[in-house]
């Protein structure tokens, strides 16, 4: 049996008919950028995630990089951020001519909020969480941080559409929810594709400008801005897997299920508490001889990957963003022993089965 770690063309098939529809309505109208079905797709968004405002961008990473320049942060500035995240996280800071500061994570592979509290300087702006994995970090622990220090918590949500701590969702904590729509997220479009939820009105119309070039109509430039606009096509298709959204995210927490009841002799697997409530748009293992196991793994069809073996202040590019070398203990050890199983929506019972079936197999044989 194969199990590929994703299969995106499975879920196309679940959502064809919708799809098509859509996008032959869209283009026969013609009318592609900033329409109706963006706004839909925002004020359902907005609903969803219990926030007043969602803005559709280009991507996810332009979202972190809007947020911080709405809070005019820039050169001169510090803002917090894990060493366990994708790149984006760092770079979209880098950019606006801040000063990466990385943060240690915990066992959960989320920031930990103690390494947070020794960071902080008179320059720091912002701290920005990711909830990695789709599991809200410890977030309370954060907004008092930030609070106590007058500082900005922008949430990095790019995995965790719809994850819940004390019924709330994912992208409601900080001023700004910053999400993906990746072809890789839960939430996905067919492309590139991100969206922003504020409270936070001034945000909110700041960042409808800067997304469309810095225009407040069309022929009046209001600042020098960026072309980052999600459009009408993907911003459909987006609309359309929301209305399922809550039954794909429990088929996600169904398989995580599966995996923890049998596997947890074996090596550490990832838990929620009683206030939590994740995707698991991965599903993170942690094991000392994790490359033993991929490869074994590899051999009997199941594709496996690590998110990330290279912590971001590890990352070559690192040394160019003005960040002061040092050890992260948690974050490097962690690095080396975690590995992600297979799990997305359409992954079958058997397929899950014979995951877990293999996995028995090697630790019998070692």
């Amino acid at each position: 049996m194969k199990v590929p770690f994703v299969n995106l063309g499975l879920q196309y098939k679940n959502y064809k008919t919708k799809i098509i529809k859509a996008f032959d309505r869209i283009s026969s109208e013609g009318n592609y950028i900033l329409g109706k079905d963006l706004l839909k797709f925002e004020k359902d968004f907005a609903k969803f995630c219990g926030t007043r405002y969602a803005i559709g961008l280009g991507n996810g990473s332009d979202a972190i990089s809007f947020s911080l320049l709405s809070l005019n942060i820039g050169k001169g500035d510090e803002v917090i951020i894990p060493a366990n995240s994708f790149v984006a996280t760092a770079w979209t800071v880098a950019n606006t001519g801040a000063k990466i500061v990385y943060a240690d994570v915990n066992n959960d592979l989320n920031i930990d909020p103690i390494s947070v509290k020794k960071l902080i300087t008179k320059k720091t702006k912002a701290i920005i969480p990711v909830h990695l994995t789709g599991k809200i970090c410890d977030i309370d622990e954060l907004i008092y941080i930030a609070k106590q220090n007058k500082i900005h918590l922008i949430e990095d949500s790019a995995q965790s559409v719809g994850a819940e701590y004390k019924n709330k969702k994912s992208g409601s904590f900080g001023i700004t929810g910053c999400f993906s729509l990746h072809p890789l997220k839960n939430l996905h479009v067919h492309g590139d594709g991100g969206i922003l939820t504020t409270n936070d009105k001034n945000i909110y119309e700041y960042i409808n400008k800067i997304r469309n070039h810095g225009l407040k109509n069309r022929d009046e430039c209001e600042f020098w801005g960026y072309n980052s606009r999600l459009d009408n096509i993907q911003a459909a298709i987006a609309r359309i897997k929301l209305k399922s959204i809550n039954k794909i995210n429990n088929r996600f927490r169904k398989i995580a299920r599966m995996y923890n009841n049998e596997l947890k002799t074996y090596f550490e697997v990832p838990i929620d508490d009683d206030n939590r409530k994740s995707i698991f748009h991965r599903y993170i293992i942690k094991y000392s001889k994790r490359d033993k196991l991929k490869k074994y793994l590899q051999k009997k069809g199941i594709e496996t990957k690590i998110n990330y073996p290279i912590p971001l202040h590890k990352q070559e590019a690192s040394r160019t963003t003005n960040f002061k070398k040092k050890s992260l203990k948690n974050t490097e050890q962690l690095s080396k022993k975690i590995l992600s199983l297979p799990i997305y929506y359409e992954m079958t019972d058997k397929q899950v089965e014979y995951v877990i079936w293999q996995i028995k197999n090697y630790f019998k044989k070692h």
